[in-house]
């Protein structure tokens, strides 16, 4: 994308940046080569963004050229409402009270400029307060109420009211967000789309290897993308890309739903879409979901403290208690006696007012198929760890254990599991997903619906190798595609 610093007058912005061009607001506005300008990332820093004035109407109309704007419309609207400090979540408070805990002060204004702070101890609290609220230039009030921290005011301001003495700091924090984007390659011609790919450099089990992530990228070239792996800390950048495939273990109360959230509302095609996060991530709603629609799943039951007693009677032992948002073979329990049943509640109880409980029924693999807009894209045997009745074992001091896995070509799978497989798939959505299923003899049942499937190199890629990668990349070019014809 080109870059356009949009200020009132061409004197409001001094520096000069590679890549960035600097136009008045009333240039922008009016002048036919903006209006036709493609692939364009406007940073509005006009003195109001009042209702109706030339700021404001700037980044409106960023938004019906199809260009990207810092601040959205929709960014400085939200930042205008009364309750707006409201949507602060808990690690940002987290951050407020650690980042300001050594002033002796009741009140504090920080500035944010580009994601940073003049402070270097609020670095941290600054980018996250910009990824909440993507605005070049942030006034954010505190107040000290009680024995905490509070957020009272945040404001989008404009360049105007920029103290003079933090143009220098301004400035410099602007030249290194201009340029942080792909600085060491140039873009490449062919490029049709920006495809973004959120992963996490330190997640210990990530749905794609190192190997596979380079496969999507590959593919994704090829296909015409220019690719750029983002982190947590880039969710203001969300609005720059085209695509955003979310290759990050997904939770509701995560940064990897606020990115899915933003990106869907910024009209951006994303996998994992936030209904299939909110929808796969929860098994209550999974266990409904595939009752009403009539899918096969192994006897369950809806937990809450009112029909503990009834578990034995309806499932008997040994039986299975699900955590709602339970991951990788975590917070999934086997209970083998009435005892044990009533501790094991209880604990999970504590968390979630529902949980799920299964009747056990032992198999020495469990299917998984991965589904991709409602049709089948690879099928794994995972076998059961060694001595476990899960896929994966953990020993006392956390260590994971596997059990092997079989990957066949689709056309080699049973039938039954398949077309099982692609009705509990659409049930949640169009999207990436990844069936998990248990197979006795001519009966197959759903356990669950994984909105994140892993796609790992040497693992689900075995059959299809390389066409895998670019199957899941002609998806998003297919319903960009669409979009530009609708």
């Amino acid at each position: 994308m080109n870059g356009l610093v949009v200020v009132d007058q061409r004197g409001d912005w001094p520096v000069q940046t590679p890549g960035i061009q600097v136009a008045t607001a009333w240039e922008y506005l009016t002048d036919e080569a903006f209006t036709r300008a493609r692939r364009t990332r406007v940073y509005n820093l006009c003195r109001s963004f009042s209702y109706q004035s030339t700021g404001y109407y700037v980044s409106l109309l960023a938004g019906a050229r199809g260009h990207t704007a810092l601040p959205e419309v929709t960014t400085i609207q939200d930042l205008k409402l009364a309750d707006g400090p409201r949507i602060i979540n808990d690690e940002v408070d987290e951050l407020i009270e650690r980042s300001l805990a050594p002033l002796g002060s009741e009140r504090y204004t920080l500035y944010v400029y580009f994601s940073r702070s003049m402070a270097k101890r609020h670095e941290r609290l600054a980018r996250a307060l910009f990824n909440l609220f993507p605005a070049p230039l942030l006034q954010v009030s505190f107040v000290y109420r009680g024995e905490s921290w509070r957020v009272e005011g945040i404001d989008a301001i404009p360049l105007g009211e920029v103290p003079e003495t933090h143009h220098e700091f301004l400035f410099e924090a602007a030249h290194d967000y201009f340029q942080r984007k792909r600085p060491h390659r140039p873009k490449r011609e062919s490029a049709r789309y920006d495809l973004a790919i959120l992963v996490n450099d330190d997640e210990q089990e990530p749905p794609s290897n190192a190997r596979a992530l380079k496969l999507f990228e590959r593919a994704a070239e090829d296909l015409g993308f220019e690719v750029e792996f983002l982190d947590k800390g880039d969710y203001g950048h969300v609005a720059e890309f085209d695509a955003l495939f979310i290759r990050e273990t997904t939770a509701v109360n995560h940064h990897t739903y606020r990115f899915s959230r933003r990106a869907a509302r910024e009209g951006l095609v994303v996998v994992d879409d936030p209904v299939s996060i909110l929808r796969a991530a929860n098994k209550v709603f999974l266990a409904q979901l595939m009752t009403r629609h009539r899918i096969p799943q192994p006897g369950t039951m809806v937990i809450h403290r009112g029909n503990v007693s009834h578990v034995a009677r309806e499932l008997g032992f040994p039986c299975v208690l699900k955590q709602p948002d339970s991951q990788f073979s975590r917070g999934v329990i086997k209970v083998e006696t009435e005892a044990e049943l009533k501790r094991q509640t209880r604990e999970l109880l504590e968390r979630s007012d529902l949980i799920i409980a299964q009747r056990f029924e032992p198999t020495e693999y469990d299917w998984r198929v991965g589904v991709l807009n409602g049709e089948p894209l690879y099928a794994c045997r995972y076998y059961m760890a060694k001595d476990h009745w899960q896929v994966v074992r953990r020993d006392a001091k956390g260590t994971k254990h596997e059990g092997i896995h079989e990957t066949v070509d689709i056309a080699d799978a049973p039938p039954l599991v398949v077309s099982i497989a692609v009705q509990a798939a659409r049930a949640v959505g169009t999207g990436l997903y990844g069936v998990d299923l248990k197979q006795f003899g001519k009966v197959v049942k759903v356990i669950e619906v994984n909105d994140n499937p892993n796609i790992d190199f040497g693992v689900e890629d075995l059959v299809l190798r390389d066409s895998l990668y670019r199957k899941v990349m002609e998806y998003f070019i297919s319903r960009l595609e669409a979009r530009t014809r609708s």
